[in-house]
């Protein structure tokens, strides 16, 4: 570990390394040093606003967030170490994957940014899976694109570029049209053989959108591909002033190739190799699993995207996770405040999470369904939050909040259980991260009773997919040696450390099942009220 006066040189000398991801909830930029390990931070909240009728964050959130974060960071670092940053020796950007992000050549953004959250595009989905015999998500930007075509929204040929948000914010910083493949693979289908969009999807995408009048090429409009540690340009004179209003920041930083929240995920749970995965869990969960070989065939729930380095990910993603079980933890504290109590989140979380351990293993009836937004794994077009019980049920604090952290892994266990039943799927580490492992042992364990799995978390789980794009800017200058990110990542980065493993109990494993049980059994309630 390093003490503060040799961060302090390192940082003003330049050679820190800066990551900045734009999450659902939160922008953090995360700075390592040469241990590759975080030594400083800097953190912006934002939210997403339903604006006729599209989930969405408007370009001065995205500007205002990011540069705020970045202020935040720099302000930190000049009270921690005494020093103004004027350099890195190289910075990434990671960002929530999918959505829809359309320019005209003039780089005008032709329709408010659309998240991975919109679930509009049922039809375009569904007629792309069919043509494409892929799976193709309703989160999917082509299938946003392919849904504004169907629609006939007005700007269509005039799209000139479309790309994530990621892939935004890069350009914006560098003026480069590029994308990391994990990112680039949830907006089109990447062959892992070309790493590259399958030309024969392509041609068919371009022949069916050229019979409704669509008069753009895919290929043309979408960002070039690169693979974890390639050079993805420098940043601009522009660029540096944007990220930087003080103008403390010099031009001429080289960036890696930005990615998705996916695929920084893996990084920074060390789950790039073949049989390993991780499961994040947060405001949206999803489950990555790094494949040996290609499914047996396409499924509907499973998605199929890449590591940053371009190796085949089987993809359970759902779109709501722990938003419901924070809102009923709010509850909780308007109480405590309404009992004059000053509330410590932390404790509060920690408390209720703990408490549900008590509970009925399989909550004694009690169902939770925690859908904010539509979710495409069981065909929900609109989000019901929904708590459900027997009159016989207890109802106990216990009880309700272990039937809450259940809902939040219910879906992830519905498309688990088909890769590892179905196509024999061989897992040797999984590694869960995110807002749901925070409270030590609780997430862990549920989830491994979900899954019937051994889960892991490491210490540094909670530094998340900004921790993750920095690790990948640093290991550009590894690549140029020929050393494999999987490689670099266990022997220069985790040395060893598989993080804390928690086995699944087989009483636990029976409650999980009883539950999913009375899940599905009340599911059609769920089906009536949230419009499938």
């Amino acid at each position: 570990m390093q003490n503060n006066i040799d961060i302090a040189r390192l940082i003003a000398n330049g050679d820190a390394v800066l990551g900045i991801e734009l999450g659902s909830t939160r922008i953090k930029a995360v700075v390592i040093g040469q241990d590759n390990l975080p030594i400083a931070q800097g953190v912006y909240d934002w939210e997403n606003q339903l604006v006729d009728g599209f989930w969405s964050y408007s370009l001065d959130d995205i500007h205002d967030g990011l540069r705020g974060c970045y202020s935040d960071l720099v302000n930190n670092i000049f009270q921690e170490y005494g020093v103004k940053v004027t350099r890195f020796r190289s910075i990434g950007i990671s960002g929530m994957m999918h959505g829809f992000m359309p320019f005209d050549r003039d780089g005008v953004l032709l329709t408010p940014f659309r998240t991975w959250r919109n679930t509009n595009t049922h039809e375009a989905a569904h007629e792309l899976s069919s043509l494409l015999n892929y799976n193709i998500p309703v989160r999917w930007s082509v299938s946003h694109l392919y849904q504004a075509i169907l629609n006939g929204e007005s700007y269509i040929n005039r799209i000139d570029y479309m790309t994530t948000l990621a892939g935004y914010i890069h350009w914006k910083l560098t003026g480069m049209k590029v994308l990391g493949i994990g990112d680039a693979s949830g907006m089109f289908p990447v062959d892992d053989l070309t790493y590259n969009y399958y030309d024969e999807m392509v041609a068919k995408f371009d022949e069916l959108t050229s019979s409704k009048s669509f008069i753009r090429d895919l290929n043309n409009i979408f960002p070039k591909i690169l693979k974890a540690g390639e050079f993805a340009g420098d940043l601009t004179e522009a660029g540096a002033k944007f990220l930087d209003e003080d103008g403390n920041l010099e031009p001429g930083i080289p960036f890696c190739p930005p990615e998705g929240d996916a695929g920084t995920g893996m990084v920074a749970t060390n789950a790039v190799r073949e049989r390993t995965g991780n499961v994040s869990a947060g405001t949206s969960s999803f489950s990555m699993i790094v494949l040996e070989h290609a499914l047996s065939r396409p499924y509907e729930i499973i998605d199929m995207v890449m590591t940053p380095d371009g190796s085949p990910v089987a993809m359970v993603h759902c779109n709501s996770c722990t938003s419901d079980l924070n809102a009923w933890v709010g509850l909780f504290k308007e109480f405590q405040e309404l009992m004059g109590i000053k509330p410590d989140m932390d404790e509060l979380f920690g408390v209720l999470y703990r408490n549900a351990l008590v509970g009925d293993k399989d909550c004694d009836g009690v169902v939770s369904y925690n859908f904010f937004s539509g979710e495409p794994l069981l065909g929900l077009k609109s989000g019901m939050p929904m708590l459900m019980r027997n009159p016989n049920s207890r109802f106990t604090l216990a009880n309700m909040m272990r039937a809450h952290l259940n809902a939040s892994v219910a879906l992830l266990r519905v498309g688990n259980y088909m890769l590892f039943e179905d196509e024999g799927v061989k897992v040797d580490r999984l590694t869960g991260h995110g807002g749901l492992f925070k409270t030590p042992i609780v997430g862990q364990k549920i989830l491994a009773s979900a899954l019937n799995t051994p889960i892991s978390v490491l210490e540094t789980a909670g530094e998340g997919g900004a921790w993750g794009v920095a690790l990948l800017a640093a290991y550009m200058e590894q690549r140029k040696k020929g050393e494999s990110l999987a490689d670099w990542l266990d022997q220069a980065v985790f040395r060893g450390d598989c993080g804390v493993e928690i086995v699944p109990d087989p009483e636990d494993v029976a409650g999980f099942d009883r539950y999913m049980e009375n899940y599905n059994k009340c599911l059609a309630a769920e089906q009536s009220l949230a419009l499938k």
